[in-house]
């Protein structure tokens, strides 16, 4: 260990010895702050838009490394902390964008009654749990007057105050009791319950316009959250637009004789109303039952600075921060992180002697298509839990939206591209047809060429320009915040 670090400080002074060294951190710049960078290799064309002539040619072999650096995107903190920031980021401007407008969205859905909404999923057996007081001291786990054993002679009882982050947070009190099955089928079936949710809601809201004679439409933003015990749970931050049948685009007021608790009652009545059966499973004839748990959390949204006021009332800024952050987890939380799994190397997860391995056994059972003595009831949607086994099931989108709700993932990606070649440096700007109004495009003609940095000592050089590019933004939002306050 000793060695590969002193390796990697000697390549590291080496690379900044070089001449090349300022020209090497303004060509990664755009990756710097990725963990695992695509390379690519080939040839950048600019043509121009008019003609069709080629301006400029240039093989990525005359370029540092000779290769093109290009961020992963991976949007999971714990693969990728860089990649995980923009899109945390990104996921905030289209949440807050929805809210108090911007990005192509007007200010005035700010006065729009919203809701913030969490729904989880029901139990599915008891769990060691994490319990505060109004004072935030922890309280025991289960505490019972009457202490009961399950089937399998362990006690359903836990006299323990646990810590929010301990180890037994969220495992079964007697994992042969807990129901695995019905738990992978409901991360499965999850994006679907809460479709017809909305749809439920969406009803519910026709009938109330109609007794006001007005029009009414939802718009939402959802990201996913898996719990300690490797459920799926969602958070969801639901906004009351007005409707003008004639331009279904335009995001108008609604009727000021609906509010925040209307919107607050149609979706906690449309959570608990909904519900449906699976189609049939070979393990389960009658298939499995799917709809939400008991605890739904229906909260008006006020535009305010403040993180909480004392109504109760989440706030703005508090709710998309909280939707960003959780938009770049996935199933660390519930003890498990793998890449997509194979039949060589499910095993190697999928342990009978934890709780997340057992999830991932199931899912692996569940999703194995049957003999052709039980073809018939098979369905083919089975077979996604093979496929997200190592997401427990789930195989939605952790960050969702209704179109109209605001901009797009895509857009402020665009934007942020468009920004970046707009600033970039020319090599011919000290030329006399520099100003000339002409439009050029890139074609690029690139092939993966690799994934990674070459060295460790370019891992952290790129990482430390990222991390000090980062420190100097935030000073300067800073001292730009202190200025217009």
């Amino acid at each position: 260990m000793a060695k590969a670090a002193r390796s990697a400080s000697l390549d590291e002074l080496a690379r900044s010895l070089r001449g090349d060294h300022d020209a090497w951190l303004g060509h990664v710049g755009g990756a710097a702050g990725c963990s695992h960078p695509i390379r690519l290799a080939g040839l950048i064309h600019h043509v121009e838009a008019a003609t069709g002539r080629i301006t400029a040619e240039r093989h990525t072999a005359e370029m540092p490394d000779g290769v093109l650096y290009t961020p992963c995107g991976n949007r999971r903190a714990s693969v990728c902390p860089g990649c995980a920031e923009t899109y945390r980021a990104d996921t905030f401007q289209l949440v807050t964008a929805g809210l108090v407008g911007g990005k192509g969205v007007p200010v005035a859905v700010g006065e729009h009654p919203c809701v913030f909404l969490t729904v989880t999923a029901p139990s599915f057996g008891p769990v060691h749990s994490h319990h505060t007081d109004r004072a935030g001291r922890a309280r025991p786990c289960r505490p019972r007057r009457q202490l009961e054993h399950c089937a399998h002679g362990l006690p359903l009882a836990c006299f323990e105050r646990h810590d929010e982050h301990a180890a037994d947070v969220g495992r079964p009190l007697c994992l042969d009791c807990y129901d695995y099955p019905a738990q992978a089928v409901w991360n499965l079936q999850s994006g679907e319950l809460w479709r017809r949710t909305m749809i439920a809601a969406r009803r519910a809201l026709k009938a109330l316009a109609k007794r006001y004679r007005t029009k009414l439409r939802l718009s939402y933003t959802k990201v996913a959250e898996f719990q300690h015990r490797g459920a799926v749970h969602f958070h969801a931050l639901v906004r009351l637009d007005g409707l003008d049948p004639h331009d279904l685009d335009a995001v108008l007021p609604p009727d000021p004789r609906v509010g925040a608790n209307h919107l607050a009652t149609i979706l906690r009545e449309a959570i608990e109303d909904t519900a449906f059966t699976t189609a049939p499973h070979p393990a389960r004839a009658q298939g499995w039952s799917i709809a939400w748990g008991k605890q739904v959390d229906p909260r008006p949204v006020r535009l305010s600075r403040l993180d909480l006021d004392d109504a109760g009332e989440i706030t703005t800024l508090a709710v998309a921060g909280y939707l960003a952050k959780y938009a770049t987890k996935a199933t660390e939380l519930a003890g498990h992180a793998s890449t997509r799994l194979r039949p060589d190397t499910v095993r190697e997860h999928a342990r009978l002697d934890t709780h997340p391995g057992r999830q991932v056994d199931v899912c692996w059972y569940l999703g194995t298509r049957p003999g052709t003595a039980d073809a018939n009831k098979w369905a083919a949607g089975w077979g996604r839990l093979q496929r997200w086994a190592h997401m427990l099931g789930f195989g939605g989108h952790f960050s969702t939206r209704s179109r109209r709700y605001s901009t797009t993932l895509g857009a402020l990606r665009q934007a942020r591209r468009d920004w970046r070649r707009q600033h970039a440096p020319r090599p011919d700007e000290d030329d006399e047809l520099a100003d000339e109004d002409t439009t050029e495009v890139i074609v690029s003609s690139l092939a993966f060429a690799g994934i990674g940095w070459h060295t460790s000592a370019d891992a952290l050089l790129a990482n430390t320009s990222a991390a000090n590019a980062r420190a100097r933004r935030r000073a300067a939002r800073d001292e730009l915040d202190s200025i217009t306050a």
